[in-house]
């Protein structure tokens, strides 16, 4: 019997020393260049995004990530209606083939806008790190799985999905932003 849906995780969770250092103006404009990719292969602008109104950006490390996935489907109960009410774009950006989108999007339940940046050229422009290192341990209230069971269940993922591949650079970090219009970045 399918209950009610667990509400959105609302708890802040910390940074790790080092982290959360906001891009400089001129790497968000390079950033803003760069083209994102749709579920259906479409390019746009990085800056179509954010250009109209304001928009929560979430880099996710890759779509096999145990992490990135609960953390995705914790961002899928947020209401359409309250983004709208707030005026504010809910976007997900992975660093894949836009072919794996749909199939995360139906796997996590995330039905707001989702887009690829294959080449991972926002996050280098970005300064999103590449590599597993982190010595500071933040329990995120969005992962629920631990990570011996977490990285079987994306294994189990990356071997019985269609193409064998682990759908982004696993060593990639990602990252958040609250964009403006203006070019501004509102938070991180």
């Amino acid at each position: 019997m399918a209950g009610r849906p667990a509400p959105p995780v609302t708890q802040q969770v910390g940074r790790a020393r080092g982290c959360g250092q906001r891009p400089e103006p001129g790497e968000l404009r390079e950033a803003a260049r760069c083209l994102v990719v749709d579920a259906d292969g479409r390019s746009i602008p990085f800056r179509a995004l954010y250009g109209e109104q304001k928009a929560i950006v979430v880099f996710v490390r890759n779509f096999l990530c145990y992490t990135c996935k609960e953390y995705v489907e914790d961002l899928a109960k947020v209401p359409k209606a309250f983004l709208q009410e707030a005026n504010v774009r809910l976007i997900v950006i992975g660093q894949s083939s836009y072919h794996h989108i749909k199939p995360f999007c139906n796997l996590t339940g995330y039905t707001h806008e989702m887009y690829v940046d294959p080449q991972r050229e926002i996050y280098k422009m970005l300064g999103m790190k590449r590599g597993e290192g982190n010595n500071v341990s933040v329990r995120s209230p969005h992962v629920k799985s631990n990570t011996l069971l977490g990285s079987i269940r994306s294994m189990w993922r990356a071997m019985t999905g269609p193409a064998f591949d682990f759908q982004g650079d696993p060593a990639q970090q990602g990252g958040a932003l609250i964009l403006g219009p203006a070019l501004t970045l509102m938070q991180l």
